[in-house]
């Protein structure tokens, strides 16, 4: 067999439909259009979202603005107050603890620690971000915030002796 000789097989390939040829081939004059109408005519076209003068769905709806941020990072937000209440003598807190002790809820967000309340005890708190006002508080009354990657979960175990960190 030679390159000349190959032929797509029976039924593999089906002939041109060429419109406009004459009323005997059966796709003339009106070349499969049908009658008058906006469909018949060349460059016809109507919007996809034109429904007959009917107000279309798309100016039904109200108008929606702005974006989806894909990279938004959200935070679980633990106050100053709170984490007081529950170190009423000081401490190491990480974010394993306090996804143990239930405050934290959502297992894979970060830990984010705000101002909100007083502390008075040495609080050595890691977390994934910090207010301004919480850092304040936190150290004013001798602990320290130490700012961990947001991948980290665990703390290394020499970072959590009860003193304060080096």
């Amino acid at each position: 067999m030679k390159q000349h000789e190959l032929w797509p097989p029976r039924g593999a390939t089906k002939a041109r439909k060429r419109v406009g040829r004459g009323h005997g081939s059966g796709h003339g004059k009106t070349a499969g259009r049908g009658m008058s109408g906006q469909r018949s005519r060349s460059h016809h076209g109507i919007s996809p979202t034109f429904e007959g003068g009917q107000l279309p769905l798309v100016r039904r709806l109200p108008y929606k603005r702005g974006f989806h941020n894909p990279f938004r990072v959200e935070y679980s937000v633990v106050n100053v107050g709170r984490l007081a209440e529950l170190f009423p003598n000081g401490g190491v807190v990480t974010p394993r603890l306090l996804r143990e002790m239930r405050v934290v809820r959502h297992r894979n967000r970060p830990v984010k620690v705000l101002g909100e309340g007083e502390t008075t005890v040495p609080l050595h708190i890691y977390a994934h971000a910090f207010s301004e006002s919480a850092r304040q508080k936190i150290e004013s009354a001798g602990g320290t915030c130490t700012v961990l990657d947001p991948q980290v979960w665990d703390v290394p175990a020499e970072g959590l002796s009860q003193e304060a960190p080096a």
